[in-house]
């Protein structure tokens, strides 16, 4: 039996997989942010909400700059040069939307920070519900449209030389420099 029963956690040796698998991560971010903004008003910022509040925001504050980098510094542009004639504007274009998502998921995810801070340091216990929504839901329509246009054509398109220096650049923002 070749099928493995336990979960498969893909590694930084498969790029792709390893951004398909962040977005997973997101999401659960997304839901526990969602479920902080019930929990507020009941229960305010006491130590679970306080907890929440700064997973969400090492989160965001970590693993997510290193995921847009990896889109931006490196997936894009191997895309884009890889991307045949008869295809280059529409991958041109959908890079382009992609990095203006990036644009408005910033700004909005900087509108929660705004109000996770206080959460997370017990200073203040509100979120703005319309903030919250706003932001899971550029975050998700921003996920689909990669699972469902990005990822299939990044599968399509790289090689495997392409994937390595993926894999490369991805080790290398994650390692810790010693200056």
């Amino acid at each position: 039996m070749t099928d493995s029963l336990l979960p498969h956690a893909p590694s930084l040796d498969e790029p792709l997989e390893m951004l398909e698998a962040c977005h997973g991560r997101i999401e659960a971010q997304l839901q526990t942010l969602e479920r902080l903004l019930v929990y507020l008003p009941q229960h305010g910022a006491d130590d679970q909400a306080r907890q929440a509040a700064r997973n969400i925001l090492r989160y965001f504050d970590l693993a997510g700059p290193n995921h847009h980098e990896d889109e931006e510094r490196s997936l894009f542009p191997t895309l884009i040069a890889r991307a045949g004639v008869d295809e280059t504007a529409a991958v041109q274009s959908l890079v382009q939307n992609l990095l203006s998502d990036h644009v408005r998921m910033a700004v909005a995810l900087d509108v929660v920070r705004m109000q996770l801070t206080p959460i997370a340091d017990g200073t203040g216990s509100a979120l703005e519900e319309a903030a919250v929504r706003r932001m899971a839901e550029l975050y998700r329509q921003h996920i689909a449209k990669e699972n469902r246009d990005l990822l299939p054509l990044s599968r399509r398109l790289l090689q495997t030389p392409d994937l390595e220096e993926l894999s490369r650049a991805m080790t290398a923002r994650r390692t810790p420099r010693s200056d």
